[in-house]
């Protein structure tokens, strides 16, 4: 097509139009197109339908209906169906069967096709970090997806905590990664029923990280060593325990065994007297020898009943304390194992990074806390239990130095303090916050190689620093309406949240391809001044010429839209940051990560 020979169509979707070409040049349309669904093709393919779904998560549509039915219909839009491959869109309703009919396996092949096309991009953000010689910074959280209370059509929704409330729905398991070209990068999701709850979920977090990144930290196998050294010397005292209850219940035994032995005696005994009474006729007087035996005879039952109580006493004992030592003898075994399994990970693991954990007080358990730090990562986070704050509190006196940290917030810390269920001392904190008349506690937990009790102001802002996912579930909610399940089917809305995190990436991405386009026209669309939501929800709705030739796709926004007057040139031919793996790289991605 030679620049004279131009085609020109109208769309109601201007960026959804410009994103449509950039996913032709990252091969993300052919990718998604390749993938097997075993469902038929009439008029449009299951896999076009798949795509228009995608395109209604970018433009930000609120319900699926909105494909059709919305003031300008998706489905009626030549231009940007064309943009994305496709001849044509489907109506709504054949894009809820398709997704409704998708099974766990399509599903999940659909969201590995969405990791194989966010590698370059996070490959290209690892290195620049560890060039730069920084660490990985990780951030991870739960957020609830409520459905109606009374609904009984959405499969394996149960009732959990969502927006501080009893909700049914689902939970969606979040990592996000810290990115200096995007600011936030989404790694991965996973979903889980509504009651779900975070402590479950952080070791699961990590190693979902490790796998998307194909990298992990080298893990402290000589900490994790000494623990186990300790817990041993810990079972010692309750093995001598053991054996000791075990001699209470044998010497108990043996005197209900005597005790009863005693009462067949003495049955004898009261038998014979009986006959003799009853053969000389003798009156039984209350100090006469019959009367005396049956005395002794209800002494030594009472005495049985007695040992009988001791017994089970000394049995209750004994079999409590071997339920607590075979529970630690359990956990040993299971801290050996790891302690195996991370020896392996360390010899084969030829470069580990540097990487942090950020997680909020849901997942802050010592156990959870213990488990981040063997897997090598600096921890930040807030104590699970409110007991610690109270504890933390206890340790203030009357000088204790308190650091302003924030309009409303002061700090105190203290390094390295032994908390007694956990097995490595923490840096701890406790913030305490001015709120009118009433003064709010809380704490902090921190472990690694960061001097964080020496630098009050930095470690507040640094943790405080991970409002970064917050910040994109809220994005996720209120620009792509992750909490709005479009689908009725468990794998579909697996696919729903995916495309979400990966819409959210894919428009960052898709705005530094943009930006760097070569925009020569005076009045030429400045895209990197507009924000995510304005792209989602302004950008991907204003109506435009496309003017397409063998330069690429110029967009002219119509003088109807916000942008009127503005045009955006995208020439074809830009490549996505190449995929560039060192042996290491590809060693540590094929590596078994769980435990």
């Amino acid at each position: 097509m030679s620049k004279e020979k131009k085609q020109v169509q109208e769309t109601q979707h201007a960026f959804l139009v410009a994103w449509g070409q950039y996913a032709k040049e990252i091969g993300l349309i052919d990718k998604l197109e390749a993938v097997k669904l075993r469902q038929k093709t009439y008029q449009h393919t299951p896999q076009g339908k798949v795509l228009e779904f995608l395109a209604g998560t970018l433009m930000g549509l609120k319900y699926l209906q909105e494909i059709s039915l919305a003031a300008h219909p998706l489905d009626k839009d030549q231009a940007a169906a064309e943009a994305w491959g496709q001849q044509a869109w489907a109506n709504y309703t054949g894009v809820s069967r398709t997704l409704s009919g998708l099974s766990w396996d399509e599903a999940h092949e659909l969201g590995r096709v969405l990791e194989e096309i966010s590698q370059p991009f996070l490959g290209a953000e690892m290195r620049l970090l560890r060039t730069h010689g920084k660490r990985l910074r990780l951030d991870g959280d739960l957020t609830g997806l409520p459905v109606s209370n009374t609904s009984k059509t959405y499969p394996n929704a149960a009732f959990g905590h969502m927006d501080d409330e009893i909700r049914l729905g689902y939970q969606a398991s979040v990592v996000s990664l810290e990115s200096p070209t995007y600011g936030r990068l989404w790694l991965s999701v996973e979903h889980h029923p509504g009651d779900t709850v975070s402590c479950t979920q952080a070791e699961a977090l990590a190693l979902a990280a490790e796998n998307r990144l194909g990298l992990r930290p080298s893990r402290r196998t000589e900490l994790l060593r000494q623990r186990i050294q300790a817990f041993e010397a810990a079972m010692g005292p309750t093995k001598e325990r053991m054996k000791s209850q075990q001699e209470t219940l044998k010497t108990a035994q043996a005197r209900l065994e005597e005790a009863k032995q005693q009462i067949q005696e003495r049955k004898l005994v009261l038998a014979e007297l009986e006959s003799v009474y009853q053969i000389r006729q003798r009156l039984e007087r209350p100090t006469s020898k019959l009367a005396q035996a049956r005395k002794q005879l209800q002494a030594a039952i009472r005495r049985k009943q007695s040992r009988e109580n001791a017994c089970q006493l000394a049995k209750k004992r004994l079999e409590k304390t071997q339920a607590r030592l075979s529970n630690h003898q359990a956990e040993l075994a299971h801290l050996q194992q790891r302690l195996d399994h991370f020896k392996q990970e360390n010899a084969a693991n030829l470069d580990p990074i540097e990487a942090e954990f950020r997680l909020d007080a849901g997942f802050g358990t010592y156990e959870n806390v213990a488990l981040l730090i063997e897997m090598g990562y600096e921890v930040y986070t807030k104590p699970n239990n409110h007991k610690v704050v109270s504890f933390l509190r206890s340790k203030i006196i009357e000088n204790t130095a308190w650091t302003q940290v924030g309009a409303n917030a002061e700090m105190t810390a203290w390094p390295n303090v032994a908390f007694e269920n956990c097995p490595y001392p923490l840096n701890a904190a406790v913030e305490r916050f001015y709120t009118g008349k009433t003064i709010k506690h809380g704490a902090l937990f921190h472990f690694g190689n960061d001097h964080v009790t020496d630098d009050l102001d930095d470690w507040f802002e640094h943790y405080n620093g991970r409002q970064i996912i917050e910040a994109g579930i809220k994005e996720g909610k209120q620009v792509f309406y992750l909490h709005r399940i479009k689908v009725r089917s468990e794998p579909a809305i697996y696919l729903q949240e995916c495309f979400v995190l990966f819409a959210a990436n894919f428009i960052r991405w898709a705005t530094h391809w943009m930006t760097a386009q070569a925009q020569t026209a005076d009045n030429a669309l400045d895209v990197s001044r507009l924000g995510i939501k304005r792209q989602v929800k302004v950008a991907a709705h204003v109506s435009a010429s496309v003017v397409r030739d063998s330069e690429g796709i110029l967009l002219r926004f119509s003088s109807h839209s916000a942008f009127s007057g503005k045009v955006l040139r995208l020439s074809s031919g830009a490549k996505p940051p190449p995929v560039k793996h060192s042996f290491f790289d590809v060693l540590c991605h094929f590596l078994p990560l769980r435990i």
